[in-house]
């Protein structure tokens, strides 16, 4: 069943409007609104497929009902209905968001097709908000533990927004999962999510590696070079163990997110960039504040939303669903037969003490399925997994 709402102040056109549609397919449950004041809420308090709204109307006109009803819902198709239509009129209502701009009295013909257009839109535009959720398999969160429920739970609710996210935890524990959940769960997936280490850049090419360059600002600049901060726009930065940047880097990230502006090292020309900021570490900020090494003021701005990703020894009842991941995962890789582990091989890992976390857990089940039986055992535990 279609829902469609018609927005009309004259009831004659209302009663024409819902006759058509209705007749047209059984499919079409039309709902009515006298005015503009009253259509707006019906469309906060309903879930509607569609909706056909005049222009001209007391209380509050079309324009306003089409302004406020997309940033209340922007998924629902508007189309908009005048008897005083002009080019101007529907290329302002067309840039507002309306699906479509029909002139009264309408064509019959043209008014259905319209309908029928801006249904099939509003399906994909749902499929596509469905697939958007879909994170790729590269990426998947596995686990069902207390603790990485309340992870998924949080980056449902984070992901659409522009909210920066600060990820902590042990090494291993799978900080980089988080991030690319966020970026693949966002309305920015289809841009780029660039991922700067900066423990591994040295501190004197960081400022560098974030905001790019001019030729000649120092030794070895042949060239003019665009940063990450560049390279991300539009998409994700996700600036892994920030815990390690120099306070100078720092400085200029700061500015970065308080300006939305960066501007290359030697240059003095900012440049716009329109980036969210997620950001891991595995050390306590809080701790490195208070002994000078990072920001008060940067932390604030990057930790909006908190995350911790629990060591894998805190979330123990995941290991066998791990394992279970792991030996599909890389036995399709290698194009080896999928091994199984006994009970008392799983009951032994999960007693392990995994101070690598789930990097370590990889690890060894790797090596299981390469050194180990066809049903991996107690014993090949024993043999292949002690550190």
């Amino acid at each position: 069943m279609n829902r469609i709402l018609v927005i009309e102040d004259e009831a004659s056109i209302r009663r024409v409007l819902k006759k058509i549609i209705s007749e047209e397919n059984e499919a079409y449950q039309v709902e009515e609104a006298e005015d503009g004041l009253l259509g707006l809420e019906m469309i906060k308090n309903n879930d509607y497929d569609l909706v056909l709204c005049d222009i001209k109307m007391p209380k509050m006109d079309g324009v306003e009902v089409l302004e406020k009803a997309k940033k209340i819902k922007p998924e629902i198709p508007i189309v908009m209905i005048s008897g005083h239509g002009d080019l101007d009129t529907a290329v302002n209502t067309m840039r507002l968001g309306a699906f479509d701009y029909i002139s009264k009295p309408p064509d019959l013909n043209r008014l259905l097709n319209t309908v029928r257009n801006a249904l099939e839109n509003k399906i994909l535009l749902v499929e596509n908000k469905r697939l958007k959720k879909k994170v790729s398999k590269n990426y998947e969160m596995v686990g069902e533990s207390d603790a990485i429920s309340h992870i998924k739970d949080i980056i449902e609710k984070v992901a659409a927004t522009d909210a920066r996210v600060l990820i902590t935890g042990p090494n291993g524990t799978g900080k980089e999962l988080v991030a690319h959940w966020l970026h693949e769960k966002s309305d920015r997936s289809k841009a780029p999510m660039i991922e700067v280490n900066c423990a591994a850049i040295p501190s004197e090419l960081i400022e560098s590696e974030l905001f790019g360059h001019v030729k000649g600002s120092f030794t070895g600049a042949n060239k003019d070079r665009a940063g990450k901060f560049e390279a991300a726009n539009t998409g994700t930065i996700f600036l892994d163990e920030i815990g390690d940047m120099s306070l100078s880097a720092q400085a200029k990230v700061l500015r970065a997110l308080q300006e939305s502006r960066i501007s290359r090292v030697g240059s003095d020309k900012d440049i716009k960039v329109n980036v969210r900021v997620v950001a891991a570490t595995n050390k306590n900020l809080k701790v490195e504040i208070e002994e000078g090494r990072f920001r008060e003021d940067l932390y604030h701005r990057l930790a909006v939303i908190l995350i911790n990703v629990p060591a894998l020894n805190d979330r123990r009842e995941d290991i066998p669903l791990l394992v279970n991941f792991f030996t599909a995962k890389i036995s399709q890789e290698q194009g080896t037969p999928i091994k199984t582990f006994s009970f008392e091989a799983i009951n032994l890992l999960q007693e392990y003490d995994w101070t690598g976390n789930i990097r370590e857990l990889r690890n060894v089940v790797e090596r299981l399925i390469i050194l180990g039986e066809k049903e991996v055992s107690a014993n090949d535990i024993k043999l292949f997994a002690s550190k």
